[in-house]
C-alpha cells in the first residue's frame, strides 16, 4: 500500500507539467500564434539564425539558449528550495519557461522586438517553436542537475562565452 501511495505521489509533478505545457500550448494560439511554420513545412532543426525558418520551427540555433535557462532555474530552485522534491524543481522550471514564452511572444513584446531590431517581418514564436524552446529548458534544468553546480557552470561559461563572440557578428534580422 504504502509504495501504491508513493508511485500516486510522484506522477503528480508530472501531471502538473502536463497541464502547464497544454495551458501555455492554448494561450499560445489563443494570442495568434501560428501552430506551425506558414510556409507548410515541419522541420525538426532550423540551423541559420538569420532564416526566415527561425523561431517557426522545433528548434533553432536559439534554442540552446533555453538550455542555460533550465540551468539558471535548477541553480535558483536547488539554492531557494533545496528540500524540494526534484520533479516539482523541474515542474517550477518549464512553468517559469511557459510564462517566459507567454510574454515574449505576446502583441507588445513582439511589436518592441521589431521597432529595436528592425525585424519588421517578425511574427513570433509558432506554438512548436515555443513548446521546443520550453523542452530544452527542461533538458537544461535536468542536465544541470545531472551535473552539478560546478560543471553546468563551467559548461553554462563556455557557452555563453561562444555565443557571445559569435553573435558579435550576427545580429537576428529574422
Amino acid at each position: 500500500m504504502v509504495a501504491l501511495e508513493s508511485d500516486r505521489r510522484s506522477l503528480w509533478p508530472w501531471l502538473a507539467i502536463a497541464i502547464t505545457l497544454a495551458a501555455v500550448t492554448f494561450q499560445l494560439h489563443y494570442q495568434g500564434r501560428l501552430w506551425l511554420c506558414s510556409c507548410g513545412r515541419f522541420l525538426l532543426w532550423v540551423g541559420d539564425a538569420r532564416s526566415s525558418d527561425t523561431s517557426q520551427h522545433l528548434f533553432d540555433p536559439y534554442s540552446f539558449t533555453h538550455v542555460l535557462h533550465g540551468f539558471i532555474f535548477c541553480w535558483l530552485i536547488g539554492w531557494f528550495a533545496p528540500r524540494l522534491w526534484w520533479t516539482w524543481g523541474l515542474w517550477l522550471a518549464v512553468t517559469a519557461e511557459a510564462v517566459w514564452e507567454v510574454i515574449e511572444n505576446s502583441d507588445f513584446v513582439i511589436q518592441r522586438y521589431r521597432e529595436g531590431a528592425g525585424a519588421r517581418g517578425y511574427f513570433g514564436d509558432t506554438v512548436v517553436n515555443s513548446l521546443g524552446d520550453i523542452m530544452m529548458c527542461g533538458l537544461g534544468f535536468v542536465l544541470a542537475r545531472y551535473l552539478g553546480f560546478v560543471r553546468s557552470l563551467v559548461l553554462f561559461v563556455r557557452f555563453t562565452g561562444s555565443s557571445l563572440a559569435s553573435s558579435a557578428s550576427t545580429t537576428r534580422t529574422v
